[in-house]
C-alpha cells in the first residue's frame, strides 16, 4: 500500500497525517464525490492530483463521503465535524480537528529556502531573538505565521508586521495576529515530527 496514517494529539487537537509516495489518482475515485472526481481532472501536475486524492482519501476514512466546503476566506470546513484545518507537504497531507475552537495548521518540509526568504516574514524584534542561521528554527518561523494566517480569517496580511511570534521552548511559542480593529494571542506548538515541521494552536485565540 503507498498510505501511511498515524495521528498525533496536542491539547484537544487531534492531527491525522497521512504520508503517500507514487501512486495513480485515478485509481481511487470511489473515494471522491462526482464533484471532486470533476475537479481531479483540472489539475494538470501529476503531484497535485495526488495531494488532492490523498486529502480526500484521508477525508473519507475520516468522515465517510462528507463534502470539504470552504468559506469566503478558503478556508475548509465540514459541516457538523466541528473546526478543521488542512496542510500538506511533499508525501504528507495532514488534517487537524477541534470540535471547540478554529485551528489552523501548516506542514512544511526542513528546507534551505526558508534561509532565503526570512527576510519577508521576519519582524524587527524576531530578527533580534532568533536563530537567524537555524534553517530548522526559520522553517518553524515561516510554518508557524502560516498556520497563524489560516486563524487571521482574511487573505490580505502582512507576515513580517501582522503575524508575529515569540519563542518560549523548541516546541512552545506564543502568536499575535493584529488585525483591523483588534488583535489575538494564541498558544502555538511547533515542533518537527519525522523531517516535517508540523504547526498548529493548541487552544482558542484570545483577544487583546
Amino acid at each position: 500500500m503507498p498510505f501511511n496514517q498515524e495521528f498525533l494529539q496536542i491539547n484537544q487537537v487531534g492531527i491525522h497525517l497521512f504520508h503517500f509516495n507514487e501512486f495513480d489518482p485515478f485509481e481511487y475515485l470511489d473515494q471522491l464525490t462526482t464533484e471532486e472526481q470533476e475537479r481531479l481532472f483540472l489539475f494538470k501536475h501529476l503531484n497535485r492530483r495526488r495531494e488532492f486524492v490523498a486529502t480526500r482519501i484521508l477525508r473519507h476514512r475520516l468522515f465517510g463521503f462528507e463534502h470539504i466546503h470552504y468559506d469566503e476566506n478558503g478556508a475548509p470546513y465540514i459541516n457538523k465535524e466541528g473546526y478543521i484545518s488542512i496542510s500538506h507537504a511533499p508525501n504528507v497531507v495532514g488534517i487537524a480537528i477541534s470540535k471547540d475552537f478554529k485551528v489552523g495548521l501548516d506542514l512544511e518540509i526542513i528546507r534551505e529556502k526558508s534561509l532565503l526568504v526570512k527576510h519577508k516574514f521576519l519582524s524587527i524584534d524576531e530578527t533580534k531573538k532568533l536563530a537567524l542561521d537555524s534553517t530548522i528554527e526559520m522553517t518553524k518561523v515561516w510554518s508557524g505565521k502560516e498556520a497563524l494566517y489560516k486563524l487571521a480569517g482574511r487573505k490580505e496580511i502582512h507576515f513580517k508586521t501582522e503575524l508575529l511570534l515569540e519563542k518560549k521552548s523548541e516546541t512552545d511559542w506564543i502568536g499575535i495576529i493584529h488585525n483591523y480593529g483588534h488583535s489575538l494571542k494564541v498558544e502555538m506548538c511547533i515542533f518537527e515530527h519525522n523531517g516535517t515541521i508540523v504547526s498548529l494552536n493548541k487552544m482558542p485565540c484570545e483577544r487583546i
